[in-house]
């Protein structure tokens, strides 16, 4: 299927992305949860308005392509702007040809591309703009906008997710690609599954890949392996320092929590695959030894912290072996959180009760005035009494004993449960005598 007419001037020379940018909203592919009749978009238009929104998506998901089709299909003038080239100065050009604009009846959408780019102050010049209807501001972005974006900003928006390409789009595109460059392209099934799952839900970039394809004879078919051969792997998409890294070191953990040791080696691999420090996940890795294994399994923390000494006396790559090892370890250990839990109890308690002081029997008395004030009078010596184990009371006078720690019926932390149900016994029998 073509274009549509009148949008985009096919001129030699220009990409194949660019020359099958659809002409039309219903051309859009993969995008029906904001543009179908029931969706977001599609009851702004059946309404006759458009509202101010963010674009949010991965890239080449089509984010311009809507905004431009947007303003076409509302009767709005279109104005491009890319946060990466533009300033201060540009914008206020900008808002003053769209007071003209509108003074003559007509409303302007400003499309602004990498809206994240701005800062926050920058950000905040666009919302008198927005509250009094100068422009109608559709904001691009592949950042995550409630970290990126000012809440002032935010909350005068609607921000839609768009979602990366599926096969179905994806499969789309291609037979749009191939009808308009009137052949197949020498790719075998296989090949083909490979070039989708290149692109990974990139529209533009699969169109990129097409055209670098469509130079090579229709003879012979090309395999997976051919391909591999014919194109350059793009880079993987994730990026250190922002939501990606977050979105999957989460997804390590919970994969790790829930003992699916293949998907937390999946989710590894790729962070590593897109340049994660691997000392940043050794450190990550030995938090979830104590977090989330816990005394379940003592010697959790111990492969950690092996793991984590091996990669940095190896380094890369062979030291990554040590970090999968550990992740195997981790996934198959037993589970518990009750120390973590804890803690976080035994926390609370402290800060509730901080000014009470410990009864004075465990209290040391190394001046005269200290014991005549009875400091360490009636201290039992635990080794000394028959069972290593005197009973007495070591938390505050007039504060009830507490239980912090409810270790699980898993792993190590069985064992841990006789012992406590063995002492809790003395401690009841040392009682009632």
């Amino acid at each position: 299927m073509s274009k549509g007419p009148g949008l985009f001037d096919a001129k030699v020379g220009v990409p194949l992305a660019e020359k099958l940018r659809p002409g039309a909203l219903d051309q859009v592919v993969g995008q029906d949860h904001l543009l179908a009749a029931d969706a977001p978009l599609g009851r702004m238009l059946a309404a006759g308005r458009m509202a101010s929104v963010i674009l949010w998506g991965p890239p080449g998901c089509g984010k311009t392509t809507i905004a431009r089709l947007l303003a076409e299909r509302v009767g709005l003038a279109f104005e491009p702007l890319s946060a990466v080239f533009s300033g201060v100065a540009d914008l206020r050009k900008v808002f003053e040809a769209a007071r003209q604009r509108r003074a003559m009846g007509q409303g302007t959408l400003l499309f602004v591309d990498e809206i994240h780019r701005f800062n926050r102050a920058q950000q905040d010049g666009f919302l008198p703009y927005v509250e009094d209807g100068t422009v109608v501001l559709v904001g691009a972005t592949t950042e995550n906008p409630s970290f990126e974006l000012n809440g002032a900003l935010l909350s005068r928006m609607q921000v839609l997710v768009l979602h990366r390409l599926d096969e179905a789009a994806l499969d789309l595109l291609l037979s749009r690609a191939e009808e308009t460059l009137g052949r197949p392209l020498p790719l075998d099934p296989d090949a083909r599954a490979a070039l989708k799952a290149t692109a990974d839900g990139d529209g533009r970039y699969l169109l990129n890949l097409v055209e670098d394809l469509a130079v090579l004879p229709p003879e012979p078919l090309l395999d997976s392996a051919g391909l591999a051969r014919a194109i350059t792997r793009r880079a993987p998409a994730y990026d250190k320092d922002r939501e990606g890294h977050y979105n999957l070191i989460s997804a390590l953990h919970k994969s790790l929590r829930g003992s699916d040791t293949d998907a937390a080696l999946y989710w590894m691999a790729r962070m590593l695959a897109g340049g994660e420090d691997p000392l940043y996940l050794a450190r990550r890795l030995t938090r979830f030894a104590v977090e989330d294994v816990g005394l379940a399994d003592p010697n959790a923390v111990v492969q950690a912290l092996a793991a984590w000494d091996v990669y940095e006396r190896l380094g890369s790559p062979e030291g990554e072996l040590a970090l999968a090892q550990l992740v195997i370890y981790l996934g198959t250990a037993p589970k518990s959180n009750a120390a973590y839990k804890a803690y976080g109890a035994a926390t609370r308690c402290a800060r509730d009760s901080a000014s009470l002081m410990p009864p004075s029997h465990i209290l040391n008395a190394p001046t005269k005035l200290m014991k005549q004030l009875g400091y360490g009078a009636g201290y039992q010596y635990d080794h000394d009494t028959a069972e290593g184990f005197s009973g007495q009371n070591y938390f505050p006078d007039g504060m009830e004993r507490q239980r912090f720690y409810r270790p699980v019926e898993r792993g190590f932390e069985r064992e841990i449960v006789k012992r406590l149900a063995y002492w809790d016994r003395l401690r009841q029998r040392k009682d009632e005598g």
